[in-house]
């Protein structure tokens, strides 16, 4: 085969993301994060695209913050915008799920295209330094006395932290729709609120209050995990403090809606790729995240479950 023709075959299976990771220039990403600064979703996100340039299997990688309804307004925007873009990705996870599940919108995942899980993690809950509250028994006490009294800081109404302040009142013969719970669009201003004791408990992944456990402004009082994570062995489980709530957090990347199988299993190479990196080992030690990648079939069918047993959970939180 003549130079030239060789070369115009590889442009035309390039452009139609035929050609193997290594057999490809580095791609120029768009990624989506359907949240505001600050939380768990735009951690994960910028650890990703790190992660990503750092193994080479991206060249640059932009970042679109669009916060609020549990990242169904960042995603509403995403399958708009990015129709057939092979270089485009959403970020997103249970708290979307459990957003969809509640709200009903016009759009949902399956307008999108799924790419892999990345991590699972459990929730931490934490009251500021100086509050009269010290565990979550003295927590769970106040709720029974007075359940509007309690309010719980969070993601966005349907997050995990929302649904299981609610197991919990069930779990304690509190009405589940007395629980004041307060939504924030970011874990940015859920922070300021606990920090500032706006609410009485916050609600998020260690990630994000990590730094102020260590310099002793936060206090955390339980973690939703089975058993102590190891990370993080100081802090009791909802469990062993006599509450049954045990609930993971995952987080995931999409593609664009339109995308070719090719360009689904391009983005899924990259992104598994990216797990491999050193630099993503250093952001799972770093924030307390537990790797939990799982692509193609095998993710299809786990977030279709997800959809099926949150709403189950919800229903029983009395959410719904």
């Amino acid at each position: 085969m003549r130079r030239d023709t060789f070369l115009k075959s590889m442009a035309v299976l390039a452009a139609a993301g035929a050609l193997p990771l290594s057999a490809r220039a580095a791609a120029n990403l768009k990624m989506m994060i359907p949240a505001n600064p600050g939380g768990g979703w735009d951690g994960t996100g910028r650890a990703l695209g790190k992660a990503l340039i750092d193994a080479k299997a991206a060249d640059t990688v932009q970042y679109e913050n669009k916060g609020g309804a549990a990242g169904v307004i960042g995603l509403a925007q995403f399958v708009n915008a990015a129709k057939g873009d092979p270089n485009a990705m959403l970020i997103t996870g249970a708290v979307m799920v459990g957003g969809i599940i509640t709200g009903k919108p016009a759009v949902s995942l399956d307008k999108a295209t799924p790419i892999a899980r990345i991590t699972s993690e459990y929730n931490v809950f934490v009251v500021p330094a100086d509050s009269p509250l010290k565990t979550m028994k003295d927590v769970v006490a106040q709720m029974q006395k007075d359940p509007g009294s309690v309010k719980w800081g969070g993601g966005s109404r349907g997050s995990t932290e929302h649904i299981c302040a609610s197991m919990l009142a069930t779990k304690v013969n509190v009405d589940p729709k007395k629980v004041n719970y307060v939504a924030f669009r970011g874990g940015g201003e859920a922070t300021a609120a606990i920090l500032g004791g706006n609410v009485t408990v916050g609600g998020s992944g260690y990630s994000e209050f990590a730094e102020y456990i260590t310099a002793g402004k936060m206090r955390a009082i339980g973690v939703t995990s089975e058993k102590r994570l190891p990370g993080i062995p100081s802090i009791p489980t909802m469990k062993e403090q006599g509450f049954d709530v045990v609930l993971g957090n995952w987080r995931a990347v999409y593609g664009a809606p339109g995308i070719t199988a090719e360009q689904r299993a391009a983005l899924t190479e990259m992104v598994v790729k990216a797990t491999k990196s050193k630099s993503w080992a250093e952001a799972l030690e770093k924030n307390g995240w537990t790797p939990a990648v799982l692509t193609g079939k095998a993710f299809d069918d786990f977030v279709d479950n997800e959809f099926s047993s949150l709403r189950g959970v919800m229903h029983l939180a009395g959410m719904l």
